[in-house]
């Protein structure tokens, strides 16, 4: 079969490689990254999470990214491919990213309104925040479900819409675009940030090693919090990877490609980290993870910084929409290649506009349910013990599904087909590092993705902790 035959492709190596890096990056890098390097040791975390990077991120994206072109199919039909028994674990890649789409939408129309909110002020509109407690704010926001709906629903149709265009003229030149913009937009807010009287201390809660957290069984949480931060920020197991691999031509260094990735969303990661803490910390506020540090904290940052901070506040709130959309893009092209692809392997014909329709319609449902929750606030009756339908699916998606499609990947590829992927590999060049790539497959990233497994159970509640 010709590679990638009815099927779209990369236009330029530039293209892909903001489209992936766009995968990757996304609000976890915002809110997640730098405070889990804050608690976790500053500078000590930091050294932990590049040798994650180089020894699970870089071989793990390789080993997708070659999955995907090997085969030139997304994730279901790539692993059964490999081999049909695998199929059941090509579905796991499938069915994260559409429970993810659920809330991660929902997320995604958090942040378009707060650039509504934030220009309202700047224009001094009433439907600014003029003022108000950042708290009871967001409060109101989240707790009101036609706001909440509506939000939703315009963040996915601006998803569905970019996807609609398929992947050179529709992800690629987006991504093209958007991208670069994110990473100017990131140093400007830095700059401010940075330059805050207090921001020093935001800096050193970054940076300054600790080594005090490695003490005891320490290590092992902050190793399971590095494993679990390179896992999500690089979105392994889920899919994506694979599915943009497919993308690719012959031609393109799948070694390079995954070196660069990596590298790039680390970098961001860091720059987010700028970004924020020394403005948190200026404000004399508390570096809580989660949407709250977005949505709660940082806007009163904003409030604080006088007629400038709603102009701040919008930029801000615009360079979070990027980071999300870039990602939910890449989430909904993961669920429309493998209709595609079961399409094409019945002979049937293509449509891929109305795939595309059909399948963020069915999303779209979802999320205006879990936007009707109000993260919890409505009394829904819940599944799995967690508080809001936002967790609950995350626990099926990130909390299981993922993690241990990621770790199924070392396994197989270590153990029950080594060197399925050298020649793939190898297209454009020797892998002169392939008895290390070998043993992460085989030993570094089963162990690492077992310890992410492990940390997600505990933090859901489903299972004590036992270090």
């Amino acid at each position: 079969m010709e590679h990638g035959k009815g099927k779209g492709q990369w236009g330029s190596q530039f293209g892909f490689l903001m489209a992936a890096i766009g995968s990757a990056v996304g609000l976890g890098n915002l809110w997640g990254f730098p405070y889990k390097l804050g608690k976790n040791g500053g500078f000590a975390f930091l050294i932990i999470y590049v040798l994650l990077v180089i020894l699970v991120g870089v071989v793990m994206v390789l080993s997708e990214l070659a999955l995907g072109r090997k085969t030139g199919k997304g994730i279901v039909s790539a692993w059964t491919t490999v081999d049909k028994k695998y199929k059941p674990l090509g579905w796991f890649g499938v069915i994260s990213p559409f429970l993810i789409l659920f809330f991660y939408t929902m997320l995604g129309g958090y942040c378009v309104k707060y650039i509504v909110a934030n220009l309202g002020d700047v224009f001094n509109a009433s439907w600014g925040v003029a003022g108000a407690d950042s708290g009871a704010y967001f409060q109101g926001f989240f707790t009101d479900q036609l706001q909440t709906s509506v939000y939703t629903l315009v963040f996915m149709g601006l998803t569905a819409l970019i996807v609609l265009g398929g992947v050179s003229s529709g992800i690629e030149k987006f991504s093209k675009v958007a991208m670069p913009l994110l990473f100017f937009m990131l140093v400007a807010v830095i700059v401010r940030s940075v330059t805050m009287p207090g921001a020093s201390e935001g800096i050193k809660f970054l940076f300054s090693p600790n080594w005090e957290v490695f003490k005891g069984t320490g290590w092992i949480n902050v190793l399971a919090s590095a494993g679990g931060q390179v896992f999500f920020s690089l979105s392994l197991g889920m899919g994506i990877t694979v599915t943009y691999g497919s993308y690719l031509k012959k031609t393109e260094s799948l070694q390079f490609n995954a070196f660069v990735i990596p590298f790039a969303d680390t970098v961001i990661a860091i720059m987010a980290g700028l970004a924020i803490m020394p403005a948190v910390f200026a404000s004399g506020l508390d570096p809580a993870a989660g949407p709250g540090l977005i949505f709660v904290t940082l806007q009163t940052v904003f409030a604080s910084m006088g007629s400038v901070g709603p102009a701040f506040g919008a930029a801000f709130y615009f360079l979070v929409f990027i980071a999300a959309i870039t990602s939910s893009i890449a989430l909904l092209e993961t669920v429309v290649a493998v209709i595609v692809d079961k399409k094409t392997e019945a002979g049937k014909p293509i449509n891929r506009k109305a795939i595309t329709v059909t399948s963020s319609l069915v999303i779209a449902v979802g999320a205006v349910f879990v936007s009707l929750d109000g993260l919890g606030s409505h009394g829904f009756p819940q599944i799995f013990g967690q508080g809001t339908w936002l967790d609950t699916f995350d626990l099926v998606a990130e909390g299981v599904l993922m993690p241990v499609s990621a770790l199924l990947l070392g396994v197989i590829f270590g153990w029950f087909k080594p060197g399925y992927l050298d020649t793939e590999i190898e297209l454009t060049g020797a892998l002169k590092w392939k008895a290390l790539y070998h043993l992460c497959l085989k030993v570094v990233a089963p162990l690492i993705m077992a310890l992410v497994l492990y940390g997600q159970l505990v933090n859901f509640g489903i299972i004590p902790a036992l270090f």
